[in-house]
């Protein structure tokens, strides 16, 4: 039996979960401080954080150093992760800027990665490859980052295969202080 106000109602409720679940970055637009790439990556780093599978539980732990450093405009992050297990992982990231933000890329990204920046927010999405039981394995990543202040940034990335989540990984990064 077809019942036209209650499939109103569903596809109106639906329509309006997933338009108020959809966070964009024009959001963070007014927040300070403001993240600039070529200032907050700029200098030695430190990272920590975790890395969830989909159901959200920990299955690893990591800490990073990174150097990053801008020339002729070009940003350039050099990554050194040491997992909890003993795994050693190296990424050295490339940000080239666009009229649109950047370009960013690395050995195990599958083509170029786009980012973009507003307020204190910053956006990136791109093609991670990874070792998966032996195999190549293609992930889509969308990263966020937040400026919280000069010397600390948080990271949220969330990991799909064919549009499911199947982890995610959070991690705060903060210039290293040199004495």
């Amino acid at each position: 039996m077809f019942l036209p106000g209650k499939t109103i109602f569903f596809v109106g409720l639906i329509t309006m979960l997933i338009s108020c679940s959809n966070t964009q970055l024009n959001d963070y637009g007014p927040n300070k401080p403001e993240l600039k790439p070529s200032v907050f990556f700029n200098g030695p780093l430190t990272a920590h954080g975790v890395v969830k599978n989909r159901s959200g539980k920990v299955t690893r732990y990591f800490s990073a150093h990174i150097n990053a450093y801008w020339s002729a405009g070009i940003g350039t992050l050099e990554e050194k992760f040491e997992f909890n297990d003993g795994e050693i992982q190296y990424r050295t990231w490339t940000l080239t800027p666009t009229t649109e933000g950047y370009t960013a890329t690395a050995g195990d990204v599958v083509g170029p990665g786009s980012a973009q920046t507003r307020g204190n927010a910053m956006q990136l999405h791109y093609t991670l490859e990874i070792n998966y039981e032996g195999s190549p394995l293609q992930l889509q990543v969308e990263d966020w980052m937040w400026l919280v202040d000069e010397n600390t940034l948080l990271n949220e990335s969330t990991l799909r295969k064919w549009g499911f989540k199947v982890g995610s990984v959070q991690l705060v990064i903060q210039k290293a202080h040199l004495n």
